[in-house]
Parts: C-alpha cells; sequence; structure tokens
C-alpha cells in the first residue's frame, strides 16, 4: 500500500468534528507561497471554533513519548 492510499485509508477513522483540521493542512500544503497566510487564518479560526473541550489540554513531553511509545 502506498502512503496515499494509506492517508485515505486513515481518513475513515477522523472524527467528523477533526475533519476541518485536514483540510486545512491539505489545502495549506497543496497552495503556492502566497496562500500561506489565508491557510494560517483559517487554522487559527478552525482552533477558535473547535467545540472540542480538551483543545486547549496540554501534555507533558513524557505523556506524547509514552502515548507515541517513545519512552
Amino acid at each position: 500500500m502506498n502512503n496515499k492510499e494509506k492517508v485515505i485509508q486513515l481518513l475513515n477513522d477522523v472524527p467528523d468534528y477533526k475533519m476541518g483540521y485536514i483540510l486545512a493542512y491539505v489545502q495549506g500544503i497543496t497552495a503556492d507561497e502566497e496562500a500561506d497566510d489565508i491557510f494560517c487564518e483559517r487554522m487559527v479560526d478552525n482552533y477558535l471554533n473547535d467545540p472540542d473541550p480538551e483543545k486547549d489540554k496540554g501534555y507533558t513531553l513524557e505523556e506524547c513519548m509514552k502515548q507515541w511509545g517513545l519512552d
């Protein structure tokens, strides 16, 4: 399976409320340099409008490493 197929397969597991992040990211990496400001503004807007109550929760480096299997 190539990388594109893996990405498409993983999209099936992304909850609908997070699809805006994915869309903004993909649009950003496919846009030219002049579109960077618009991409960044969209990312900020998506973050500010995200209803997830845990969006501001912080994680320690140790917690992240453990979750990612790097401990």
